[in-house]
C-alpha cells in the first residue's frame, strides 16, 4: 500500500464534513488516509464537535485504519499534512443571510456568490485563506490545498497571486452540467467529453464529443435545467432558446442571473417575502441536519443532505485528490491559473476549465478562443474579479467600489457605493483591512 496520508478539512464543522468522510471511507483503498484532521474555530465549536463525533463513528463503522482528529488549533492539524481543504464560511450563516438581504433591499440579486453578496464573502474569506496559505507554507510547504470555500474561482485567483501553495480551486458546477448531457444523450456520462471552460460559476460547454463527433447541435436543441440539474437556489426559469442556440455553447445554470436577471430578481423577491431568504431558509435546513447528526446511532451520510445544496462538492474533492495522489491523469473542471489556456484573459487570473490531473496538478486542455457570443462578458467578469481580490488583500475602498461597480448585476456606481457602505458596516468585524486605525 502506497504512503500513508494526512489530510487536514479546515472548516470541518461544517453541514458538508459528512459527505467529505463518506469520500474518503469509499476510496480508501487507493487513498490509504492515516489521519484526518476537522478544524474549526471557537464559534463553531458546538458544530465540530457534533460532525465530528458522527465522522468517528462512519470511520469505525467502515473499520478502516484511520484517525479523526477535532481540534480549533488549526497550526497543529497542518503540521506535515498532505492535502488540505478549505470549506470554510467566514461568519457562518448568518454573514450569508446578510449577503442576501442586503442587496435584495436596494433592488439586487442577493446570491451568497455572484453579485454584491459573493462580492462581500470574497472580502471576508480572501484574509482568511491567505493566512492559512501563510501557515501552509511553513508548516506543510508541500501540501496540495483543495479549495471549495465560494466564490471558489476568485478565493483561488487570491492564492495563486499571493502565496506560494499549489491550489487548485473546485466547484460541483461541472458535475451538475454533465449529468444533464447524459440525460440529454440517453447514455452514462463515460460515453462522453464535455468540455468546459469560463468562469466559477460562469462557465461554458464548448464541446461534447461521443463515438468520434461533437453532438454540441443535439445538446443544445434539448437544453433545459430542472431541479435535478441546477443548485437549489437557482430558481427554474426557461431559457430564450433563439438565444442558447445563437450563443453555440452551453451556459450553466448560474448564467440564469445575467441572461434572465429580471425574472431572478422578481422571483427572488416574492421568496424573499413569503420564505425570507435562501441563507433562511437553508439555516432551518442546517438545523435539522445537525439534529440527526447527534443520534449515536447514525454512522452515515443522511439522505437529508442532499437538500442542502453544494451536492457533489465533497465528491468531487475526493476524486481530485485520489488523481493527484495516484497519478490517475483524470479529466476533470477545476480552477487553476490561466497561463494562455482563455486567450482573452491575462495568463496569471484563475479560470475554470477542463484540465489533466496527475502529481502535478492540473494542465489545462487546450481551449478554442471563446466566441464573440461570450468572450466579452468573461472578459468584464473577470476584470470585475481581479478587482475584487485587489480590494480584499488591501483593503482599497477605491478599488472595492470599483469592483462592485464592474460587476454586470449592480447597475450604477451609485446604487453600488450605497450597498457596498452598507456590507461593510454589515461585516465590519469580519474586514479589518478596512477599518484600519
Amino acid at each position: 500500500m502506497s504512503k500513508k496520508l494526512k489530510i487536514v478539512t479546515i472548516g470541518g464543522g461544517s453541514s458538508y464534513t459528512p459527505e467529505i468522510i463518506e469520500g474518503f471511507i469509499q476510496r480508501y483503498d487507493e487513498m490509504p488516509i492515516s489521519e484526518i484532521w476537522l478544524v474549526d474555530v471557537e464559534a463553531g465549536r458546538e458544530k465540530l464537535n457534533v460532525v465530528g463525533s458522527l465522522a468517528k463513528r462512519m470511520v469505525e463503522a467502515a473499520g478502516i485504519n484511520c484517525q479523526v482528529h477535532l481540534t480549533l488549533d488549526r497550526r497543529e492539524a497542518l503540521k506535515d499534512a498532505d492535502f488540505v481543504t478549505t470549506q470554510l464560511r467566514v461568519g457562518q450563516l448568518d454573514a450569508r443571510i446578510k449577503d442576501e438581504r442586503i442587496p435584495l433591499s436596494h433592488g439586487l440579486i442577493g446570491q451568497e456568490t455572484n453579485g454584491a453578496g459573493g462580492f462581500a464573502k470574497a472580502l471576508r474569506t480572501i484574509p482568511v485563506i491567505l493566512d492559512i496559505c501563510r501557515d501552509m507554507e511553513e508548516l506543510c510547504p508541500d501540501a496540495w490545498l483543495i479549495n471549495f470555500t465560494n466564490p471558489s474561482g476568485i478565493v483561488t485567483e487570491a492564492v495563486l497571486k499571493h502565496s506560494n501553495i499549489k491550489c487548485i480551486g473546485l466547484c460541483n458546477l461541472s458535475q451538475s452540467m454533465q449529468r444533464m448531457v447524459a440525460e440529454i444523450l440517453n447514455v452514462d456520462k463515460s460515453r462522453f467529453l464535455l468540455h468546459l471552460t469560463g468562469l466559477n460559476h460562469f462557465l461554458y460547454g464548448t464541446h461534447v464529443y461521443m463515438d468520434g463527433k461533437d453532438v454540441m447541435p443535439e445538446v443544445l436543441k434539448n437544453l433545459k435545467y430542472d431541479s435535478a440539474h441546477k443548485p437549489k437556489n437557482i430558481p427554474d426559469i426557461p431559457w430564450l432558446q433563439e438565444q442558447i442556440q445563437h450563443l453555440g455553447v452551453i451556459p450553466c445554470p448560474y448564467h440564469q442571473y445575467y441572461y434572465a436577471t429580471s425574472d431572478v430578481l422578481e422571483t427572488q423577491l416574492q421568496e424573499f417575502a413569503e420564505h425570507g431568504t435562501r441563507g433562511e431558509v437553508v439555516q432551518k435546513v442546517e438545523h435539522e441536519l445537525f439534529e440527526l447528526y447527534k443520534n449515536p446511532a447514525l454512522h452515515d451520510k443522511p439522505k437529508q443532505l442532499e437538500q442542502r445544496g453544494g451536492a457533489y462538492y465533497s465528491e468531487a474533492a475526493c476524486e481530485l485528490i485520489s488523481a493527484i495522489h495516484n497519478d490517475k491523469n483524470l479529466l476533470m473542471t477545476v480552477n487553476v491559473r490561466n497561463n494562455g489556456a482563455i486567450r482573452s484573459l491575462p495568463d496569471n487570473v484563475a479560470i475554470e476549465t477542463t484540465c489533466v490531473i496527475g502529481r502535478y496538478g492540473a494542465i489545462p486542455l487546450n481551449n478554442d478562443p471563446l466566441p464573440p457570443t461570450v468572450c466579452g462578458l468573461v472578459s468584464l467578469m473577470k476584470a470585475w474579479e481581479e478587482m475584487a481580490v485587489e480590494a480584499a488583500v488591501t483593503g482599497d475602498y477605491g478599488a472595492a467600489l470599483q469592483a462592485l461597480t464592474l460587476n454586470p448585476l449592480v447597475p450604477s456606481g451609485k446604487v453600488a457605493k450605497v450597498v457596498l457602505d452598507e456590507l461593510l458596516e454589515a461585516h465590519r468585524a469580519y474586514l479589518p483591512q478596512f477599518f484600519r486605525e
